[in-house]
């Protein structure tokens, strides 16, 4: 079971929405996000409603800002509760269709061309467990949700690019 609370304001203030599930539109609850807490769950939150935008993954903590958890501006319009699995497995593609050379992983890559040479990966399979991609290494930059499937090109995933630059596991907590 998971609970987040948003706050309109910094540091926890102003008006506030608490939740224990999936939302595509909080926009009816706050006008802006600035702090959040989370209280029990892994969450990943977007920038609008109906889960588009830019994606912020938040687990267990407090944010006093949006700063925190490396958003862009203080809009957060839909979020997902998700829920963690014991084991993952991905295979990553440098070219789209599942082609080119491939490389599988079952933990976290902090810095994917320090250990594989890669600048950017055109396809996935998540074959188990979730997954979060960073466009830049060591989980920073624009993050990208996966969870299983098939993405035969970066834009089927939400990127405007195949720039990954780290990627991580979603595990029971951060």
């Amino acid at each position: 079971m998971g609970k987040i609370i948003y706050y309109e304001d910094k540091n926890f203030q102003g008006r506030s929405y608490e939740s224990s599930s999936d939302c595509s539109d909080l926009h009816s609850y706050f006008s802006r996000c600035n702090s959040i807490r989370v209280e029990n769950g892994n969450w990943m939150l977007y920038e609008r409603s109906n889960y588009s935008g830019h994606q912020y993954f938040l687990g267990k903590g407090e944010y006093p800002d949006f700063q925190q958890w490396m958003g862009f501006n203080d809009s957060i319009r839909s979020s997902r509760l998700i829920s963690p699995v014991s084991t993952h497995k991905i295979r990553i593609y440098v070219r789209e269709n599942f082609r080119g050379d491939m490389v599988e992983l079952t933990e976290d890559c902090p810095a994917l061309f320090e250990m594989f040479n890669y600048h950017e990966i055109h396809s996935c399979n998540i074959l188990e467990g979730s997954w979060i991609f960073y466009e830049l290494p060591n989980y920073r930059g624009k993050q990208y949700y996966m969870k299983p499937g098939e993405y035969l090109k970066f834009t089927e995933w939400g990127a405007l690019n195949s720039k990954v630059g780290s990627l991580r596991r979603v595990l029971e907590s951060y």
